[in-house]
């Protein structure tokens, strides 16, 4: 391995035949990506979450180092800080159903909120109609002298309704109508499934199971599970012009009776329509409205036969979701390298990111604490003070660099909120996107140790793969590739704006999104080595006249609306490792991987049944899993073939 000062001589190579032969003006500042590492994943900064205390620290630390590098804030922002608008949380404030039928003569209504229990009232109807009223809950026994007692009072930990997190606020009237799973999956997937079919949604009430029909195997259920998101359930009831939409977790399902979680994963935006979710109980009764037990009903729809149809529930009503947003301002940190004269090249900008947050204390689901870990502080030295210790190397050391285009240095926040940070960047654009050459990225890059380097959404431009293999050679660097732009990190923010987009990644690990994830973990030779080729890839970008080529790389259809991933199975697939399979760098301690005796290194090549040659192989035979019943896994272990019965678990 190159010692530093052979590392620098080589950089200073490097970085004048990029230049065309002519030196850097001045020795390039440097920066020690140990002790930014180090500072930034303090215990101090309490793990960087987005909007907290610690977060602000980390933004007045990069800026500072911003200052020592020369950056100077970006024309049009007004400051290193750029802000933007985020949920940070989403809070059920009164969302309530109310229901009329008939019941023998009489019209009845219920009404239920999720801050109560449901009251009742029954009043005298001319109607010939008799078709039952879901019945409220049941209210205390009458007292001695005849008179029933008022309803028990409300229960706040076993509400009847919740509103779903991505409903709009509002109110929906109408007509009741069951549709089944509310699945449509569309004919180009070689199947043909609509729970719509038979059915008129317009300006109605629509109420479908959660999930998807729990007796399919094989493809069909895979086929069906793509298409099981609770978000893409919306849009189809949406698009067919229904005023609201009603999720019943059926009995024969995993979660059998429960609401869905109100997570704030899904709360980022709405969904064009009223939506929520009800008990098991008020779920039957609105069901069994139409004469048939829910149980049944859920039997007949779970062959997946296209032929058992939805019906229309004698039932009428409204439903009204409260929800409020927590809205909240996060702050982008942005540094302006400008090119020492005018820019003389078209497409004037190279871009370079990494985000700078992390989850705190463990945001929900997001976090991977093992049993008592719970509730520490996520330091994410790797995820990803590891990045933003290389961006501000890099960046110090182009700033004495000759450069026909002006560079810009990008500490994104809101990452692990959904890339909200980058996406609004793009979306304010204070820069033309179109006037942006190329983007490096540089997420998880702190453990390089014996591993490869691998380049991912090389796929985006026609120069990253042989530019970097070129500049690699002094490096020496084991260099491996990966087309996909579409990634869970701020590239996909860039690629979608048609940005030539490259992430640099050393893999995930065991410490991911946990509390170990700390300082003392990384290989800061390996971050070091990382920054001597982007430094070089980056020069390159800075003095080529013509910019990168975009090309848009045809996405995999993944599952509407991808929430259908209800199974939890405990791996954590490694994404640098280009091999026939899906190779894991490790499993969740007491998952189902573990108690299976999968380990990291293993190369799962089939999962039941099925052949695994990639990540998407893998992800559709997850659609094959049944919670509770076991499935033979395929493995490579050391090149020997191995077998063994995963139990996978249901995912909350």
């Amino acid at each position: 391995m190159p010692s530093t000062l052979t590392r620098t001589a080589l950089l200073f190579l490097l970085m004048s035949l990029v230049a065309g032969g002519s030196a850097p003006a001045q020795e390039p500042a440097s920066l020690d990506t140990r002790a930014i590492v180090e500072y930034l994943a303090d215990d101090e900064l309490e793990g960087r979450l987005t909007g907290s205390p610690g977060i602000r620290m980390a933004a007045d630390y990069i800026i500072e180092q911003l200052d020592a590098i020369g950056a100077e804030p970006l024309p049009g922002v007004g400051g290193f800080r750029q802000a933007f608008s985020y949920t940070a949380g989403v809070t059920d404030v009164g969302t309530s159903l109310h229901i009329e039928g008939t019941d023998g003569g009489a019209t009845t209504s219920i009404t239920v909120s999720s801050s109560s229990t449901a009251s009742s009232s029954s009043t005298a109807s001319s109607s010939g109609d008799s078709a039952p009223v879901p019945p409220a809950p049941p209210a205390s026994p009458p007292t001695g002298s005849g008179a029933p007692a008022p309803p028990a009072p409300p229960d706040p930990d076993t509400p009847s309704i919740r509103a779903l997190s991505f409903s709009d606020t509002g109110r929906a009237e109408g007509q009741f109508v069951f549709a089944g799973y509310g699945l449509s999956v569309p004919e180009t997937d070689d199947f043909s499934y609509d729970s719509f079919a038979t059915l008129d949604v317009t300006d109605k009430i629509v109420v479908v199971f959660r999930y998807f029909p729990e007796d399919t195997e094989g493809e069909l259920r895979a086929t069906l599970a793509r298409y099981a998101g609770l978000r893409y359930k919306a849009l189809a009831a949406r698009e067919r012009g229904a005023a609201g939409l009603i999720v019943v977790t059926g009995p024969r399902s995993p979660n059998a009776g429960a609401l869905v979680p109100l997570t704030f994963d899904t709360a980022v935006s709405d969904s064009g329509i009223v939506a929520a979710t009800v008990n098991g109980a008020l779920g039957a009764a609105i069901i069994e409205s139409a004469g048939e037990s829910i149980e049944a009903v859920q039997a007949s729809l779970d062959t997946a036969n296209p032929h058992v149809t939805g019906f229309d529930l004698p039932l009428e009503g409204s439903l009204d979701v409260r929800l409020e947003r927590q809205e909240a301002t996060g702050y982008n940190v942005i540094g302006y390298l400008p090119p020492p004269g005018a820019a003389a090249l078209d497409e004037p900008y190279v871009l370079l990111g990494a985000h700078h947050d992390h989850l705190g204390r463990g945001r929900g689901g997001d976090s991977l604490a093992r049993g008592d870990e719970a509730g520490q502080i996520h330091n994410g030295a790797d995820d990803n003070a590891s990045g933003v210790a290389a961006v501000l190397s890099t960046g110090a050391r182009l700033a004495g660099a000759e450069r026909g285009r002006g560079v810009i240095l990008a500490f994104w926040s809101g990452e692990e909120l959904g890339l909200l940070g980058s996406a609004d960047f793009v979306q304010q654009a204070p820069v033309p996107m179109d006037q942006v050459a190329a983007y490096l990225n540089f997420d998880m890059v702190g453990r390089l140790e014996d591993n490869p380097l691998n380049l991912q959404a090389v796929g985006s431009s026609s120069i990253w793969t042989g530019l970097a293999e070129e500049l690699n050679e002094p490096i020496g660097l084991d260099l491996s590739f990966v087309a996909d732009p579409y990634l869970p990190t701020d590239v996909g923010s860039l690629n979608a704006a048609e940005v030539p987009s490259l992430n640099f990644f050393t893999g995930s690990h065991e410490d991911y999104h946990r509390p170990t994830d700390d300082a003392h973990t990384l290989d800061y030779e390996g971050i070091d080595r990382i920054v001597d080729l982007a430094t070089a890839v980056a020069s390159n970008l800075v003095t080529r006249p013509d910019a990168p080529d975009f090309i848009r790389v045809e996405r995999v259809q993944q599952r509407g609306g991808g929430a259908t991933m209800r199974i939890f199975t405990g791996t954590i697939p490694d994404y640098t490792q280009e091999v026939e399979g899906l190779s894991i760098s490790g499993v969740i301690g007491g998952g189902p991987a573990e108690a299976a005796g999968l380990q990291g290194g293993d190369v799962i090549v089939g999962l039941a049944g099925q052949s695994v040659t990639n990540i998407y192989d893998y992800m559709y035979a997850l659609d094959l899993l049944k919670v509770g019943e076991p499935a033979e896994v395929v493995f490579l272990r050391a090149g020997e073939r191995l077998t063994t019965e995963l139990i996978p678990r249901v995912r909350e």
